[in-house]
């Protein structure tokens, strides 16, 4: 096998496509979409963004130390795009991409009401890293859109058909391929 040579760079993909719900102190809502985040830890379940400095929601997480993350769907991937491309400071994301507002339990920031999954986060560590800067969270909360409960009381997120992003390039996830220690089970 031959492979190429790089320069250094990041080819973790694919990433899930979020979008990051935010609040000033003074009411000010926006939406920033984020592909860098992830799982921090279980317990205590802990979560991460990373986002540029010059984004506007960047002062809005520093100042109220707090976020929503909100899952993306195929249905939701214009948005998810408008939502990284246009700048907060020119537009109300809300309003152009017709999403709306869903009021959290424990942040200021809103949820989406659209998103299958909406994470409420408070921020613990900030992290300066270069490029980017890593807002390290506790997660306070998690909202699972009932639409996605089965019968039995199993939630069904893989119904909700979320979104990936690869590369410059949202995709939908494929099929299944196996679950967790499948590989390990008695036949």
């Amino acid at each position: 096998m031959s492979k190429q040579t790089w320069k250094p760079g990041n080819m973790i993909y694919p990433l899930p496509a979020v979008m990051v719900s935010v609040t000033d102190n003074k009411g000010n809502d926006n939406i920033i979409t984020v592909a860098w985040t992830g799982t921090v830890c279980t317990n205590p379940p802990m979560a991460y963004i990373s986002v540029r400095p010059e984004r506007y929601s960047y002062n809005m997480i520093k100042e109220t130390g707090e976020f929503v993350i909100n899952l993306t769907t195929e249905e939701l991937c214009h948005a998810t795009d408008f939502c990284g491309v246009t700048s907060g400071r020119d537009v109300d994301k809300f309003k152009e991409c017709g999403l709306h507002k869903v009021s959290a339990d424990y942040v200021k920031a809103p949820m989406i009401e659209e998103s299958p999954v909406n994470i409420e986060c408070r921020v613990r560590e900030v992290h300066e890293y270069g490029s980017h800067t890593m807002f390290v969270a506790d997660v306070l909360c998690v909202h699972a859109d009932e639409r996605y409960m089965s019968d039995t009381g199993k939630f069904e997120l893989e119904e909700a058909q979320l979104l990936t992003y690869s590369h410059g390039t949202y995709y939908g996830l494929a099929e299944s391929k196996g679950t967790f220690g499948y590989s390990i089970k008695r036949r």
